[in-house]
């Protein structure tokens, strides 16, 4: 993947650009993940970076590890269960963008989704799809993706009932089966499983 035209002309000005996303937004358990990832002239461009949907786990893990190889460009932070059921989760995600953008207060800051409430973020722009156009965004999927995986996977070994280690929380026949059986541990969103433990499969 190539940098976008915007971020090109950006960067070819001097600005430093953020992308930003989230990853876990409609699971029943476990934590909603924000990366973010900057690029500027110096930034080496990985051209197998891509939607990290669109990437298989092998792939993943190896540009993941190429991405993160400079710790001052990337950063991520999580929503536990806990907030996300207090706050909803748009502004459970909301709130973890604008916490990860304050970590490089970019000249400009390209969000994944359209979002009707306005960021506290100087210079940004959202925009549908955006881990498919631009760089930096793709780069932030990516990133949250092998995090919260990797989170989800030592979740497992806690609570080993719910399959966590293949389903990262995403609401499977083998998960609400062992939902319905065992109810929900402490992890799980409160207010994503109303109605689940009282329906059929």
């Amino acid at each position: 993947m190539k940098l976008s035209p915007l971020e090109k002309s950006l960067i070819n000005k001097g600005y430093s650009v953020s992308g930003i996303d989230e990853v876990g937004r409609g699971p029943l358990a476990g934590p909603l993940f924000v990366g973010i990832y900057q690029i500027n002239k110096d930034t080496k461009i990985i051209k197998d970076v891509n939607d990290s949907k669109k990437l298989s786990e092998k792939k993943r893990n190896y540009i993941y590890n190429l991405l993160t190889e400079n710790k001052d460009q990337y950063s991520t932070e999580s929503i536990d269960e806990e907030e996300i059921d207090r706050l909803g989760i748009v502004i459970a995600i909301k709130n973890a963008m604008e916490k990860a953008s304050l970590k490089f207060k970019s000249d400009m800051t390209l969000i994944d989704g359209l979002f009707k409430d306005k960021f506290n973020i100087n210079n940004y722009r959202t925009e549908i799809k955006g881990d498919s156009i631009h760089y930096s965004i793709a780069a932030a999927s990516i990133i949250a993706k092998i995090q919260r995986d990797k989170l989800m996977i030592e979740l497992s070994k806690k609570y080993p009932q719910y399959d966590f280690e293949n389903n990262k929380g995403y609401g499977t026949k083998i998960h609400i089966e062992a939902l319905k059986k065992y109810g929900p541990c402490k992890i799980h969103r409160n207010t994503f499983i109303k109605g689940i433990l009282n329906k059929d499969i």
